[in-house]
């Protein structure tokens, strides 16, 4: 083990003789920040278990406030204007920005975080309104805050519905 010993401190000497600290900080950096553009990119299944979910769902409970993925939601409901839980509506696009609230599903017992998006382009549904406030933060805290129009990172910038998108499980 001796010769590790030897051969790291050689490659660590070497790198201190031809690099300054600024040089190694900024090389470092450089790798966090482009580690942070691959991240969302790389394939995870972050709503493998909505689709069962909402397989056993009716059509009652998808277009109703009490349904409990959307504990947090504050806008019209996408599955009356249109679209699903899930997709918007034709003509309109979710917004790539999001906010996301914490929601315990009966039926598992389990917690869900849900990542709501606002479907934006076309005017304002004006169905199933639902106002949820379950954990909702204050203002400050923007992306755990309903009250915004989330829309203002889309080229139109029309409010029309919102989806709600299971991302994973939360701590129980």
């Amino acid at each position: 083990m001796r010769w590790l010993d030897k051969l790291g401190e050689d490659f660590t000497r070497k790198i201190a003789h031809t690099a300054s600290r600024r040089s190694v900080l900024c090389s470092i950096s450089k790798v966090l920040v482009g580690s942070a553009f691959i991240m969302p990119v790389l394939p995870i299944a972050r709503n493998a278990r909505a689709a069962t979910d909402l397989d056993t769902a009716t059509e009652e409970e998808l277009t109703s406030c009490d349904y409990w993925r959307y504990c947090a939601v504050d806008g019209f409901l996408c599955t009356c204007c249109g679209g699903s839980a899930t997709t918007c509506p034709p003509g309109s696009e979710p917004s790539p920005i999001s906010w996301v609230g914490t929601c315990h599903n009966p039926n598992d017992g389990k917690d869900y975080l849900v990542s709501y998006h606002d479907c934006c382009g076309k005017t304002a549904c004006g169905r199933c309104y639902c106002g949820g406030q379950v954990r909702e933060r204050p203002g400050y805290e923007f992306f755990l805050h309903n009250d915004v129009n989330w829309c203002m990172a889309n080229v139109n910038t029309v409010y029309h519905c919102t989806v709600s998108i299971i991302v994973g499980l939360g701590k129980n």
